[in-house]
């Protein structure tokens, strides 16, 4: 990216700034006040995030009646993140990330809104409505990892994202340790207990919109547009057509969008099962969630690590880290039997995994494309791992109910196999085309 002569002009023109001219020097500061913003959306966003879905299979079962449709509301969220992915980077395509994620967000709240409704009136149809829209706020946490690396510098992208995505461990965490308390709140009303968190959660929704309207500008993505090639970008080239042809151009953005999908599915297709598998050997619900707490620390805490070694030993490398840690983590998990800790320490290893392939991937594909198309990529990207996981996850009850936990960890380690042939394949012809460069 040309710091150096570019025109602050066509930024400022399409986020309302006073005209004017960026410097080189400038550049630095702009960075980490962008960056603090997005941390702050994230933070309230993954609040808003856990704190609604906490209770989720707990309020589906109570208005459907039958504990057997309780895991559609997570389902549904899962849905509708997926379904929200093009529409939302289609709009950032064209109108910025601010636009995008304010929207996101909104969105997320009318959801949340839509399932406090429908638990009042007992509408379980509104409330997988409702739930899918409250998937929006989940779409926005993934598409603000791409809004730090829109101005950062390519040798710190990883570690920009990555310190996004540490961010949302703040409001993960403390989401379920106060979703009792706020459904407490809504006691000897109208509202019905569950639900409690869900008002909670519109409000923090309504609140990372106004953070990210009020204060992310200019608009990171449509200012490194105009740095890097403000006379030559068309609407055309920044597509989700033009971005579906950037992927099929380039070998390392498929390295990057499968990287991100496989990982993800493999994270949660285990992840789902794994309070199943503990309940089915005698765990409690209080070892439940301490597990499941582990394996959070696993895939948030540790991102900036990820995000380092992705910009210092190549985001391959991390890559091939996040396919033996993956692969680790299904061994562990999946030869546990009734060994708890076994258990707990497969799910961190799994989080760490994760965390590993989302950064690096994240990274990769953000490097990968053309800065004015890389918007409807990184669409495409959340589309994918969205979609995929969802499948996954579905699958992986069938596979759990009929044949066992450890078969499952198996089918997911060799879902992991293309994924690592891949990196392998694009890392041995990395040098060789390097050197016929020379």
């Amino acid at each position: 990216m040309s710091h150096g002569g570019a025109s602050w002009h066509t930024a400022a023109v399409t986020t309302g700034l006073p005209a004017s001219r960026i410097t080189a020097a400038e550049l630095p500061a702009l960075r980490r006040r962008i960056s603090a913003v997005l941390i702050g959306s994230q933070i309230l966003g993954g609040l808003g995030v856990a704190v609604g879905i906490a209770l989720a299979p707990v309020l589906a079962a109570q208005v459907s009646g039958t504990e057997a449709l309780s895991g559609l509301a997570p389902t549904a969220s899962v849905t509708g993140t997926a379904l929200l992915s093009l529409p939302l980077a289609a709009l950032m395509t064209s109108r910025g990330r601010r636009a995008g994620l304010v929207l996101a967000y909104l969105i997320g709240a009318l959801g949340a809104f839509l399932v406090v409704t429908a638990a009042v009136v007992g509408s379980f149809p509104l409330l997988l409505l409702g739930m899918a829209g409250f998937g929006a706020g989940s779409s926005a946490n993934l598409q603000a990892r791409f809004a730090a690396a829109d101005l950062a510098e390519p040798e710190r992208r990883g570690r920009a994202i990555s310190t996004v995505i540490w961010a949302t461990t703040i409001g993960s965490v403390l989401g379920p340790n106060i979703a009792a308390p706020a459904s407490r709140v809504f006691q000897s009303t109208f509202v019905p207990e569950t639900a409690g968190p869900f008002a909670w959660a519109l409000v923090i929704f309504l609140l990372a919109g106004a953070l990210v309207a009020v204060l992310l500008r200019p608009d990171p993505l449509l200012t490194a547009r105009a740095l890097a090639s403000p006379a030559t970008t068309t609407a055309a080239s920044r597509s989700l057509r033009a971005g579906l042809a950037a992927v099929r151009a380039s070998p390392m953005a498929r390295v990057a969008l499968v990287t991100v999908s496989v990982s993800h599915t493999a994270m949660v297709s285990i992840m789902v099962m794994t309070p199943v598998h503990l309940g089915h050997h005698g765990a409690d619900i209080q070892l439940i969630g301490l597990v499941i707490s582990g394996h959070i620390a696993g895939m948030y805490a540790f991102s900036p690590v990820m995000g380092w070694l992705s910009d210092r030993v190549g985001r391959l490398s991390v890559i091939g880290l996040a396919a033996g840690l993956l692969c680790c983590a299904a061994l562990l998990a999946g030869t546990s039997g009734d060994g708890h800790a076994r258990t707990a320490t497969g799910l961190f290893v799994l989080g760490l995994g994760w965390s590993a392939g989302l950064v690096a991937g994240s990274a990769l594909l953000t490097d990968s494309v053309p800065q004015e198309a890389r918007a409807a990529v990184q669409g495409l990207s959340d589309l994918s791992m969205n979609a995929a996981a969802g499948i996954g996850g579905a699958v992986a009850g069938v596979i759990v109910s009929r044949l066992g936990y450890g078969w499952l960890n198996a089918v997911v380690a060799c879902l992991l196999l293309p994924m690592a042939a891949l990196v392998l394949r694009r890392a041995v012809a990395r040098p060789a085309r390097d050197a016929a460069k020379v």
